[in-house]
């Protein structure tokens, strides 16, 4: 009878383990979830890495025509997709704000560069938000397009909230500068800062915009926008 209670009471904490697990993986991914499990704890530390923020343009606008439901329904079908691809290129999701997400490469291990896997996620974002526009437009429902700023640099990283919520994050100007990038793509473009365009111009094709003036920024910023490849260079 101890042997048996010991069993089940092992059974229910793996089945615990196990949702907890899956829960999590929604939000990080698996390979957060294993230094998750390994470390609960994060160091606060300065690291360099790449920062992605992705943004439906005119969205205000388009949420006016549809109900809330439908509202909801698009963006998640739509944050399902894109969610997908950042974890499937070594990404971090750090936040949801609004129809904003906010990623970041770099905080775990990977092949390539963190600045390569954040514009080849942009690129795949760029080509699956086409390919769902394609659907919606059969459905004659509403469309959109998004706008991708990426920048690379040291940033802060670590535990930032209060004693009863706190968020793994990253804060700094590099931060700041790849929203800022992502405010002046137009809808379907990528733009990249300086850093990120000299770890990746081996590797993509860019067209130099040359230095804009960003908001809440005293100099111009170097910038660039990335040329989508044939579908079949994505690798």
């Amino acid at each position: 009878m101890i042997y048996a209670r010991d069993l089940s009471d092992s059974h229910a904490k793996l089945e615990a383990q196990i949702e907890l697990r899956n829960k999590l993986s929604r939000y990080v991914g698996d390979n957060l979830v294993e230094k998750l499990k390994n470390n609960l704890t994060f160091e606060n530390e300065k690291k360099e890495l790449t920062i992605l923020f992705v943004d439906i343009r005119s969205f205000t606008s388009i949420s006016e025509k549809l109900t809330a439901e439908e509202v909801v329904a698009m963006l998640n079908e739509y944050f399902d997709a894109v969610v997908d691809i950042i974890l499937d290129n070594n990404g971090h999701l750090d936040k949801f704000v609004g129809d904003e997400i906010m990623a970041v490469f770099g905080v775990l291990p990977s092949r390539n560069h963190a600045a390569r896997d954040a514009v080849l996620s942009a690129l795949a974002m760029q080509q699956k938000t086409e390919e769902f526009m394609k659907i919606r437009t059969e459905q004659d429902r509403q469309t959109f397009q998004v706008g991708i700023g990426i920048n690379t640099g040291e940033v802060i990283v670590g535990n930032v909230g209060s004693k009863n919520r706190m968020d793994y994050t990253v804060i700094g100007d590099v931060v700041n500068t790849a929203a800022r990038l992502q405010q002046s793509a137009r809808g379907g473009e990528i733009i990249i800062g300086e850093k990120t365009f000299r770890q990746t111009r081996k590797d993509f094709t860019f067209l130099d915009r040359g230095p804009i003036s960003l908001k809440n920024k005293a100099q111009t910023v170097c910038c660039y926008q990335v040329i989508a490849p044939e579908i079949s260079n994505l690798a």
